[in-house]
């Protein structure tokens, strides 16, 4: 069966199994629209065209080739190319059927012919779309309405609204990937916040740990004291003597003179001893650079009564006399000095604190005589002095 197209302008038929033109009144100017239309339509509906793999528009210029899948994305993403392909044509169109009229029916020239007449001639035709029957082939009508735009304000305006539709998909692409980051960032807010939490805890956890090593600190630190005051007590337990004598060895004399003249050091306390095995407790202090009326010319030598464990047991005040020797370590002068405690004395009665006040020699030997080289009272920077209780 033969179709026909025929032309809803001027009545132009064409049939297309024999591709036969009939003309009831062709209009040259007017029906170069459905012979495009005719033509586009042949083409792209046509059974070969269906095995091609190029666009369908390659009749106006597209060179573009491919798969039916990329051909679709082809032809969706270069509509504004398209239009601006087919307005050439058109326009070139134009320019052929107004040439092929002037050969057949020896017209003249229109001076000012475009596609904007074109498409107000064909608008005066005053042929409404109401007047196009339903029932026909989509086929037989291929503008059903108006006219092809005539102008490229049109198409930009086309290309305007497709360039629109790309930046809001974009904008939409966009927005999603904001929310995602949002998103993101809420979660990292939420991790820093755990992060803070530990942290606090951790810190607190420290503080405790600081205190307790603090504690530990000051704990380790009395036993140290406490393990320095048994050495002490130790040493001094080695050094002690019961029976109210007691030989006492400084040494680094020359050191311990310099501190004290200096008053880094001013005197010495001995290791304390005992006049007997449950007896008075005492020890000797000296002053290197002297004391009192013989500070700067003398060595001092003082007797100290200290507080012991059996003095609610022991007589007082304490009677006994006492006798100092500074040793000449060539055994040829010592130095000697006694003396008995003043009964009225308060260095004599029962100790109240650790130890009285000391009493004894402030003028015991001359500096001089000490640092002589005719005696060998300090020999390899040492001395010895001593110190003898009686107790009968």
């Amino acid at each position: 069966m033969n179709l026909i197209y025929s032309c809803w302008a001027c009545g132009f038929v064409v049939c297309r199994e024999t591709k036969e033109f009939t003309s009831i009144g062709f209009d040259y100017f007017l029906c170069f629209f459905f012979f495009f239309s005719f033509l586009f339509f042949q083409q792209s509906h046509s059974p070969s065209s269906a095995n091609k793999d190029g666009c369908c528009f390659s009749e106006v210029g597209c060179a573009f080739r491919g798969s039916k899948e990329k051909i679709k994305e082809h032809e969706k993403s270069s509509v504004g190319a398209h239009m601006l392909l087919l307005l050439q044509h058109m326009r070139q169109l134009q320019g052929t059927l107004c040439s092929a009229a002037r050969a057949a029916q020896g017209l003249t020239p229109q001076p000012q012919l475009n596609l904007r007449s074109a498409g107000k001639s064909i608008s005066e035709l005053q042929v409404p779309p109401a007047g196009l029957e339903l029932g026909r082939d989509p086929e037989v009508d291929c503008f059903p309405e108006s006219s092809v735009p005539g102008d490229e304000s049109v198409l930009q305006h086309l290309v305007r609204e497709k360039v629109i539709s790309e930046l809001e998909n974009k904008l939409h692409v966009f927005e999603n990937i904001v929310a995602v980051l949002n998103k993101e960032v809420e979660s990292s807010n939420l991790e820093i916040l755990a992060f803070r939490r530990q942290s606090e805890l951790d810190q607190n956890i420290i503080r405790g740990l600081e205190l307790k090593i603090a504690e530990l600190h000051r704990c380790l630190t009395q036993k140290d004291a406490g393990l320095s005051s048994l050495h002490k007590s130790l040493l001094f337990s080695e050094q002690a003597s019961y029976d109210g004598i007691f030989l006492w060895k400084i040494t680094d004399v020359g050191r311990k003179l310099q501190d004290s003249v200096t008053g880094r050091t001013v005197s010495l306390y001995s290791p304390a001893f005992y006049t007997a095995k449950y007896g008075y407790k005492v020890c000797l202090r000296v002053y290197l650079n002297g004391d009192g009326t013989g500070k700067g010319t003398h060595l001092s030598l003082f007797f100290v009564v200290m507080k012991g464990d059996y003095d609610a047991l022991l007589p007082w005040p304490f009677r006994h006399k006492v006798t100092f020797m500074l040793l000449d370590q060539n055994n040829r002068e010592h130095v000697i000095d006694a003396f008995r405690p003043d009964l009225t004395s308060a260095s004599f009665q029962r100790p109240v604190n650790d130890m009285n006040v000391a009493s004894g020699c402030p003028m015991f030997l001359p500096l001089a005589k000490l640092q002589s080289p005719k005696h060998a009272y300090v020999k390899e920077d040492t001395l010895f002095l001593k110190c003898i209780v009686e107790t009968n």
